[in-house]
């Protein structure tokens, strides 16, 4: 008989193609960096320094596609993250052609645990062209 927490590695297998890596300093061709940013688009730390160092991000544009990234505000509380992260999948929906590598975000500078971001990303598991960090998918197929 299997126990709980081998039926929740068989979950995390099934989306072992689909886990950020815990460090990006490249993309391939067609992938997008996504990154937690502030309204503003001030991307002075964290991830969203990395975009705009490595991946294209436009400083003063906090929310979006920018080069090879794309920002999603998440210091404006949870509800307009929440809000912002729908629209995320919308779009990632609409470029089934870009592969699309969710960073921890909301869980650095904007001071949001894992369990508060990662179930706002659960319209995200049918989306085959978003890759979340392992540790969303542990909260939200856990």
């Amino acid at each position: 008989m299997k126990n709980s927490s081998d039926s929740n590695l068989l979950k995390l297998v099934e989306y072992h193609s689909r886990i950020t890596p815990d460090r990006i300093t490249s993309l391939e061709k067609g992938q997008i960096f996504v990154f937690g940013s502030n309204a503003a688009g001030m991307h002075g730390g964290g991830a969203a320094y990395t975009a705009m160092q490595l991946f294209g991000a436009i400083l003063g544009q906090g929310d979006g596609l920018q080069g090879q990234s794309y920002a999603i505000s998440t210091m404006e509380g949870i509800d307009a993250m929440r809000d912002n992260i729908k629209r995320f999948i919308d779009f990632a929906r609409q470029h089934p052609e870009l592969t699309f590598l969710v960073t921890r975000i909301g869980c650095g500078i904007a001071g949001y645990k894992v369990s508060d971001v990662a179930p706002l990303f659960a319209d995200a598991v049918d989306v085959k062209n978003i890759c979340l960090p392992l540790d969303f998918w542990k909260v939200i197929r856990g």
